[in-house]
């Protein structure tokens, strides 16, 4: 499992022109990737770990002083299937190593349904949908996580 993480003031996901999801900072975007080995328990360490990892610092003291868990800041989790995308031969990339639909959505839902069981507002994407994402970066701050 794989995800990018960034420290945003704002971020919505806008599909066919309605805003599906959307929060406003101090928060987390938070894009999320799966592989075909990926587990609920990987799913679980990765919610622990985005509510918990010291990631806030603006107006709040130095870096890596604050959580999402001590801010109550908001998440905005999205499944982006690209993350897996390999462009190592040539100009196109591969998408071999990420999960398909049927395995990777539960994996995604799990995550979100982790964060909340954690105490965390969490808003989403919607799954294989062609989704606008805008967000503002704060810092600009952003973590790559794999499990």
């Amino acid at each position: 499992m794989r995800a990018v993480a960034q420290v945003v003031t704002e971020a919505k996901v806008t599909v066919d022109g309605e805003v599906v999801g959307g929060i406003t900072g101090p928060g987390l975007c938070v894009l999320v990737g799966v592989t075909h080995e990926d587990t609920p328990e990987q799913a679980a360490l990765l919610a622990r770990k985005l509510w918990s990892l010291r990631i806030f610092s603006k107006g709040f003291g130095q870096a890596g002083e604050k959580s999402c868990s001590d801010l109550d800041a908001p998440l905005l989790v999205i499944s982006q299937f690209t993350l897996y995308g390999d462009a190592r031969k040539g100009r196109r990339p591969t998408w071999n190593a990420a999960a398909p639909g049927p395995v990777a959505e539960p994996l995604v839902d799990e995550v979100v349904a982790q964060l909340r069981a954690l105490g965390a507002t969490v808003e989403t994407g919607r799954f294989g949908a062609d989704m606008q994402v805008s967000l503002v970066n704060d810092g600009p701050c952003t973590m790559l996580l794999e499990f």
